[in-house]
């Protein structure tokens, strides 16, 4: 064994050694045929000047190097199902690894960190590096990336002069913090310390946001100060690359066509002339959302974008290569003309689909990537099994109204309180799920008010409308006596991408009125469905469904499989979003 990583140690070195003076994408493969199918051990090899962008072709100390990636999640796929997708990854020819690093999800309340199971992000990169793969970090601290809030935290928006994304100094104190733990965790994964990670960037399309100039030195001097030592990279788009250029940073680029493959490139070269061209995304597919079509690129374009892509001497990165899921509620949404959420499903249209399977895509690539290689590409790893269980009937039943008395207490509070600003959560408030606001009213009338992003309406236990971004305004019907009012509002997902991120909070937004009068005197209860949400409900609470069952409510069925479980997914007969657990 010994011997044999010896010789791809010296192949590695000879074949590369000298430079060639502008040479096309296909003739400097010709003459550098990289055998970057196996990492050398540290203990082999000298690591001392790591990925270098100082000439036209990135060097990785002294061979050049092509990087050739693909954008896989960790947070978005099952641990258990890491290597399978990497060794995939690996078979398609490429040899680098990307991945996000999502804040919102590893820092869950102020300096309460989580980097377990499917979080465990030193795993997947240790992991990576065990098949073979390069590692390039995208650690923000925003990540865009179709994920709520761009992977903020929303108790940042506890702060009413909250200034995501800028040099505010509620937000910096925070970014500083988390970056603490995170880079004590990242440093040492480094390529210079013997790690896979090659480069780092710099926080994410920040030119098309750039609300602040002192914002990216802030967040390279964080980086810096902590000590990543790698090279740093910016990655923006066609809205905002012109503005996203910083010194000492290498600039790369995110698209989907050839057009603006020609344009973008253009611009690279008018502003870091002989240094390396890299498409940090290429977009493969593209995301979903509730209420629109499932959006498809053909794998013919998608082959032709790429060979473009590298004929006009550029490394890419594969976004997405496998896309995965966004579990429970941490999917992102859009708001420009309109707002639409995100779907759960990031299947992306990507290279592997959703389940991990392989599409003529990753046939097409695999094809390409090869035939660029001077070795045999690694075989395929085998489809994992599936299979089609019997059709899954609930038969207990919990309504809405019954399992308020199993919850914790309450808040009360004389006005609404959005979701991030419940004192709850040991002060963090909440981030995700359903808030419902209850209240007694002695009228009928006109009820109206700032709503996020879902609110139903009931009086008593009876559903009279809903409220949202469209219907700012209903009918309470005519009642007598007091009555109990209650607004069950659900988070669909802060946007992830543009400029309104600051206004992302949930639930009641100010004062709700009825007739223009503000209602007072507010129970509000939080439904995060969290795990420990569902723990309060033992078996013994629940009861058959009943003919005619009380909506809304949860609905509770079992499936039993005698043997060795297979992979399989569960589709809900219902035409609206309807979220489910696994318990």
């Amino acid at each position: 064994i010994l011997t044999f990583v010896f010789i791809l140690f010296l192949t590695m070195a000879s074949a590369c050694s000298s430079p060639v003076d502008e040479p096309s994408f296909s003739a400097a493969f010709s003459l550098c045929r990289l055998d970057w199918y196996s990492l050398i051990p540290a203990w082999l090899r000298h690591r001392q000047s790591g990925l270098q962008a100082n000439g036209q072709y990135f060097m990785l100390e002294d061979s050049t190097f092509w990087i050739f990636g693909g954008s896989m999640h960790y947070f978005r796929v099952p641990k258990e199902y890491w290597r399978d997708r990497l060794l995939k990854m690996k078979a398609c020819g490429l040899n680098t690894l990307t991945t996000y690093v999502p804040w919102n999800l590893h820092e869950p309340e102020r300096g309460k960190f989580d980097f377990s199971g499917n979080l465990d992000l030193e795993a997947f990169v240790l992991m990576a590096a065990e098949i073979g793969l390069w590692v390039i970090l995208r650690p923000g601290p925003y990540i865009c990336s179709e994920i709520d809030l761009g992977g903020l935290p929303s108790w940042l928006l506890q702060d009413s002069g909250m200034r995501l994304r800028t040099t505010y100094k509620g937000f910096t104190e925070a970014v500083d913090l988390y970056f603490d733990h995170l880079m004590s965790r990242v440093v040492p994964l480094q390529y210079k310390h013997g790690g896979p990670i090659i480069a780092v960037q710099v926080e994410n399309e920040y030119g098309s946001y750039n609300r602040d100039p002192a914002y990216m030195p802030y967040i390279k001097k964080a980086l810096e100060d902590r000590g990543i030592v790698e090279l740093l990279l910016t990655s923006d788009n066609k809205d905002g690359l012109q503005k996203g250029v910083m010194d000492g940073v290498l600039a790369t680029i995110n698209l989907q066509s050839q057009h603006e493959l020609q344009l973008l490139t253009n611009f690279l070269l008018s502003v870091q002339r002989v240094q390396p061209k890299m498409v940090m995304e290429y977009w493969t597919g593209w995301f979903d959302s509730w209420g629109g079509p499932h959006n498809i690129l053909d794998s013919s374009e998608v082959l032709k974008t790429v060979s473009a892509i590298l004929d006009a001497g550029s490394s890419i990165n594969l976004y997405m290569f496998h896309g995965g899921t966004n579990f429970g509620f941490i999917n992102g949404a859009m708001h420009f003309h309109e707002y639409k959420s995100d779907v759960t499903s990031y299947d992306y249209d990507a290279v592997l689909t959703e389940a991990g399977d392989y599409t003529a895509k990753y046939f097409k690539l695999r094809g390409f990537f090869g035939s660029l290689s001077g070795v045999p590409l690694p075989p395929q790893p085998d489809l994992l099994p599936k299979t089609a269980y019997e059709p899954l009937r609930p038969n207990l039943y919990l309504s809405l109204w019954d399992a308020l008395q199993y919850m914790e207490e309450p808040v009360n509070s004389e006005k609404p309180v959005n979701m991030e600003n419940l004192p709850i959560n040991n002060g963090n408030g909440q981030s995700f799920g359903y808030t419902l606001y209850e209240t007694t009213i002695a009228s009928s009338g006109i009820l109206s008010g700032l709503v996020r992003d879902r609110g139903q309406v009931f009086v008593n236990t009876v559903s009279v409308g809903f409220l949202d971004y469209e219907r700012k305004k209903i009918v309470i019907p005519l009642i007598q006596g007091y009555t109990r009012l209650r607004i069950l509002v659900e988070n669909r997902g802060r946007v992830n991408y543009g400029d309104n991120i600051d206004d992302q909070r949930k639930g009641l937004i100010g004062n709700i009125y009825l007739n223009d009068s503000p209602l007072k005197k507010f129970r509000i209860y939080s439904l995060d469905m969290k795990k420990s949400f569902f723990q309060r409900f033992s078996v013994d609470k629940w009861s058959p469904i009943p003919e005619e069952p009380m909506f809304p409510a949860f609905f509770l069925g079992a499936l039993s499989i005698s043997l060795s479980p297979f992979d399989t997914f569960m589709k809900l007969e219902v035409c609206s979003p309807l979220p489910a657990w696994v318990l």
